[in-house]
């Protein structure tokens, strides 16, 4: 799964986005991934259903480290469906994320394999759409436009993006206090301060 983790954490694709991607929909010579329809469990039974919402169908650019893992998959699938051989199960849908047999995969597996890479690597444990808030996050505080942002993510609306997706986590706060520190440290020493020579105090 790891092609589906960095399509998460860089592009932020909803979890039923990821399971419901067909290769028809991933052009890797181009770089560009186009979301059209999910896979969701309804009524008991994994459906491809459309996006969460209009603004969730969208084009988004493919990052290299994404195409290159997106080309390691399909080799991957390729290899399954060779040792497969007549087990192979795929529905024709062609879809990009496929157990080892070629059968839809269960959403809450995904779920289960991630938080149990999270366990095995001492990480705090996440739920696997939190993927999608530190791409949001990440997107923010590499100064990326909110309206950008709100289309990678597919929200409909700057609001939805700003108020719940972008978090400034506590090192960048730190980072930013420091440069602030810096600031103040060579307005104090600095040859064009307005405290008078020498840093003494001058009447107003």
């Amino acid at each position: 799964m790891w092609a589906a983790y960095e399509l998460a954490v860089r592009i932020g694709l909803r979890r039923g986005e990821l399971l419901g991607l067909p290769w028809s929909d991933v052009d890797l010579h181009e770089g560009i991934l186009t979301v059209r329809q999910a896979l969701q469990r309804v009524g008991g039974e994994l459906l491809i259903v459309a996006p969460k919402t209009q603004h969730s169908a969208r084009r988004v650019a493919l990052p290299a480290e994404c195409v290159t893992a997106l080309r390691a998959q399909r080799a991957q699938q390729i290899a399954d469906k060779k040792a497969a051989a007549a087990n192979w199960k795929g529905t024709g849908q062609g879809l990009v994320f496929t157990t080892k047999n070629g059968t839809p995969i269960e959403p809450r597996n995904l779920n289960r394999s991630f938080e149990a890479l999270c366990a095995r690597a001492a990480v705090r444990k996440v739920r696997f759409h939190d993927l999608r808030h530190t791409c949001a996050s990440l997107l923010h505080e590499q100064g990326a436009d909110p309206r950008m942002i709100m289309e990678v993510l597919g929200h409909s609306s700057i609001r939805v993006t700003m108020d719940i997706y972008t978090f400034v986590r506590l090192d960048s706060q730190r980072s930013a206090f420091d440069r602030v520190g810096d600031v103040l440290r060579g307005d104090r020493n600095g040859p064009n301060d307005d405290d008078g020579a020498n840093g003494a105090l001058s009447a107003v």
